[in-house]
Order: structure tokens, then sequence, then C-alpha cells
């Protein structure tokens, strides 16, 4: 966007836009959302800024009206695959707060001294200013939210100390910690209560899928889900964690704030809908940034669900699913290895049957050191899968000797992938792997980076999908990604209609969403069981 789109954007005060860049007024010193309430200032008094560090670095401190940290992330993040989208991914995991901003550019391929000079001309700000207006983001969030310490909210947002935690509150906010925190009208969590209780902001619409998407795939003990509401326990850096999130009946307005007290939820404020509600039962402090994070991408929060819709719906073959399913989310990964795993004993299977398969695999995990509300366990480390997967895995054998020799790769670190891939690195990782194929590689770039232009052409459910959409032909039997009704798809027929979808890119792995939902709804038929068939058949989703 140029100077004057955005300047129309501030004008209209105009949602959509919030959290996607940030407006700077030099008469006022400070900072606003785009839909800020405040009097739209002259052009010549604007500066307009990538992110809110570049205002931060600027001079210039946060809105106290309209709370420009309080909104979501900008879609940018989780989208862009050069320098700049990738260190923002690492950033908002933690990573410079972990191992430094040495860390961050050695992930990348780069060193601190080009790291800086990149993200300061694309950013506005390099990665320490960008991860303390991280810190900053979580840390205001944590203290109008909740009842914790000053204290553990300092370390709780990665600061390295409560004196530049007071600091860099004072100077981004204009407000102590304790002023900052005395302006939200929340009501205190009962004093026996152990869990935080967060309200998770978002662009609307928002179409809640995405949990049933989860909830099919569930490992009893590790996972547990419904179609309003998705629980796990996750190992994180520094500990093991637990948590869940609920889409709440109840809507609600306001800042996106919410506490816990009495087994009852109360807002106060978020953008107008229906709240996402994160209850964190049990976390290392240190790693909450982290798991913060990690949520928010597992269900693609900071998406901007307006423009991609905008784009699919101008595909006559889409325009009924997105009407009747706005907002759809991309489901993430909360863990990049564990992912890979669970797509490879995916492959070419139902989704019951892959979960089942997972079910047996989880008997190598550890006991969670965060149990609660019938989670126990840990999904396997690569290196508890390499050492007992063997026994506890079936199917054929040269599919399981490819498993563990990928387990194997990861727990010895020379196989790495993260959330600062791009495409073409995890195709340069991952092929090379014995069972790993395109299909693999598109599955784990749509749920590990987020990748939003991937269209997994031979899934048996996406090309059911084509098929029940009007004007297509009759569906095949195929595993359904949503419901996870039996069936691996038949053998791909010379009428079927080929089409890949470009004609809606960058937002194909959106469609292949909306694909895989009309696979769900539509009629099963038989399918040939003969040896041929079998051969052809097209991959399942897992």
């Amino acid at each position: 966007m140029d100077f004057w789109q955005r300047y129309r954007a501030i004008d209209a005060r105009d949602t959509r836009f919030d959290g996607q860049f940030f407006t700077a007024v030099r008469t006022t010193g400070i900072y606003c959302r785009p839909s800020c309430p405040a009097r739209t200032p002259k052009a010549e008094n604007v500066t307009f800024y990538e992110t809110s560090a570049a205002a931060h670095d600027a001079g210039y401190r946060a809105c106290k009206r309209c709370l420009p940290e309080a909104v979501p992330g900008t879609p940018a993040w989780n989208l862009r695959s050069d320098i700049a989208g990738r260190a923002m991914r690492l950033i908002n995991d933690g990573v410079i707060n972990r191992d430094g901003v040495e860390g961050l550019a050695s992930r990348l391929g780069y060193s601190s001294r080009q790291l800086n000079r990149i993200l300061s001309h694309e950013l506005g700000a390099g990665p320490l200013s960008l991860a303390r207006a991280s810190r900053a983001q979580t840390a205001r969030t944590l203290l109008v939210s909740t009842t914790m310490k000053l204290a553990d909210v300092a370390f709780a947002a990665g600061f390295s100390s409560v004196r530049q935690f007071n600091e860099t509150v004072a100077e981004v906010f204009d407000m102590t910690p304790t002023a900052l925190r005395s302006t939200a009208r929340h009501h205190p969590s009962a004093p026996a209560s152990t869990s935080l209780t967060l309200a998770l902001p978002y662009r609307e619409p928002f179409d809640p899928g995405v949990f049933s998407f989860l909830a099919v795939r569930a490992i009893p003990g590790i996972e547990a889900g419904t179609a309003t509401s998705y629980a796990r326990t996750l190992r994180l850096p520094h500990g093991d964690a637990r948590f869940s999130v609920e889409y709440t009946g109840a809507e609600y307005s306001g800042t996106g704030i919410g506490t816990r007290e009495g087994g009852t939820v109360k807002y106060d404020g978020g953008p107008h809908g229906r709240p996402l509600v994160l209850t964190i039962g049990a976390v290392d402090l240190r790693d909450l940034p982290a798991l913060l994070s990690r949520v928010r991408r597992l269900f693609d929060l900071d998406a901007d669900p307006v423009s991609i819709d905008g784009a699919l719906s101008a595909d006559p073959r889409l325009s009924a699913s997105v009407a009747a399913a706005p907002g759809i989310r991309l489901p993430g990964a909360l863990d990049p290895q564990e992912l890979l795993i669970r797509a490879m004993v995916g492959q070419q299977i139902t989704v019951a049957a892959a979960r089942t398969a997972l079910t047996q695999l989880a008997a190598a995990g550890s006991p969670s050191a965060a149990p609660g509300d019938g989670l126990s366990r840990l999904f396997p480390s690569p290196a508890q899968i390499a050492g007992a997967g063997a026994e506890l895995l079936r199917g054929p054998r040269r599919r399981i000797e490819s498993l563990l020799a990928v387990a194997t790769a990861l727990a010895e670190n020379t196989l790495d992938l993260g959330y600062g891939d791009d495409l073409p690195s995890l195709s340069a990782k991952l092929l090379p792997q014995r069972g790993v194929g395109p299909w693999t590689v598109g599955y784990v770039a749509m749920r590990v980076i987020g990748a939003p232009d991937i269209f997994l052409a031979n899934d048996a459910a996406v090309r059911n999908g084509i098929r029940a959409l009007p004007g297509g032909a009759s569906p095949i039997t195929g595993a359904s990604p949503i419901t996870g009704t039996p069936g691996s798809g038949g053998a791909p027929s010379s009428d079927f209609p080929l089409s890949d979808f470009r004609e809606v890119s960058p937002w194909r792995s959106y469609a292949t969403m909306h694909l895989w939902r009309a696979a769900a709804a539509a009629p099963r038929t038989a399918v040939s069981r003969t040896p041929a068939a079998r051969r052809a058949r097209p991959k399942a989703t897992v």
C-alpha cells in the first residue's frame, strides 16, 4: 500500500488494517492502529511504519486510547517467505530470548550484521528492537489480563531483568507497569486458580472448522478436541506445557482481554465477535511467549480473511463454499518435528487409520510433567521414536524404515526444520529423505510455515473436493480431513477434472481447505479394490 491508500484507511477507521501497519503522528508523539477513533491527523503530520518496533525506535509511544499493541499480528509475518518474514516467525517464537541475535542469524544463514541491515531496511527496526516490541506486547497482555506478580510478568514476557521491563513499558506505553495494569477493568482471577486465561484477538470472520480438523486427528492422552475446543500437552524449550482453546458462544466487544472467575470467563473488550479463549494450565514462564505464538499459528489467527475470501469467492467453483464458511483457517503446527512424523505416518491411509497408528506410537512418549484434564502424556520425541518405533509401528517394512530414518536424523540434528524455513529450504531438506515426496513437503509447508499457496494435487480428498464442486464429476471415496470418515481414495480416471486452481493464487492453501470440506460433505461411492486401483490411488490427507 502507498501513503494515500493507508491514509484513506485511517480516515475510514478501517479495522481490517489493524496490525498491518502503524500510524505515527509527529504533533502528538504517539502511534496508533488504523482504526483509532481519534480525529484523523493531517497528512503532513503522519508517518506510517511497518512495525510497532519501528515506531518505538523513532521515538513514538503507543496510543492509550486504541491500544495498537492489542491487535492481531501482521499477516505478512506468516506469509512472507523472505528473510524478514522468516526472521519474524522465529522472533515471535522466542529464538532471540533463548539464543540471542547470533542464534537467530545462524538459523537464517546470515551474519548478525547482515541480518540487522536487512531487517532495518525491510521493517524499519533491527532484530533486538523487534524482539523488544514483542516482549512489550506480551507484557501488556499479561498486565491487563492477569494478576501475575510484576516480576513474573517481566520474565514471562522475555525481559532479562525487572529494571529492563519497567523501562521498556514506561517508554513504549508512557506508563509504569502498575499504572498500565490499573487501566484494565478486569475481574481478578480466583486466588486458588493457577491457570492463566486470555482472549486471543483475531480478524473476522472466523470459521471454527479448524477445531474439527484438529479434533479428528487428536491422539488420546495427548490431545482432546471438539467442534469448538482443543486441548493438549506440549514439550517446549524449558519444560512441559498444557493448554486449551475454546471458541465460546457469547459475543463481546472491547480490547480482547478476559479473566476466569469461578469457572466463568468475563471479558473486558475485544473486536466484535465470539472470543477465542486460551487457558494455560501449566507452563514455564520463560516459554510463555513461544506458547502464545504457536497457538496463534495453530489457529491461523493473524490471517486476513477478508482478502483471502475476496480472492477465493471470485472463482465460481469456490464461491458457494466461501459463502458457507467465511474466514476458513489454515491449521498450523505446534511442533515442526512432530508434524513431519505425523505426516509420514499418515501417507496413503485414512485419517482414522493414521490416528490409530499414532496412538500406538504415542506409547513411546514419556508422561507429561504437566498432566491434567485427561491429558497425561507427551508426543514422543524423535529420539524416542527412533528407539522404540520399530516395535510400535505397523505396516510395510519400507515405510517403517523410512520413518525411523527420518526420526534418527531429527534426533541427531542432521535434519533440522522449523518456522524459519521457506518452501525451497524445506524441499531441499526433506526430498532427499527416503519416503518423503512432494506431497509430504507441501503438507508440511502448509502446516509448519503457513505457506499460503500450496496445492496438493495428488491428495485424495482434494480430488474428491474438486469433483464435488458445482459442475464437477461424481466424487470418489477419500479420507475426509474434516470429519475423518473412512476411505482412502480411488484410482484416478481419465475424466478427472484437472485443475491446479492457479486462478486463486496466492491463496491455494485456503482453497485446499475448502476442497477438503467439500470432500467431507460429498456422498461416498464404492471404490475399486483391485491391485491396480490400490497402486494408483492418491494420498489421503492426515
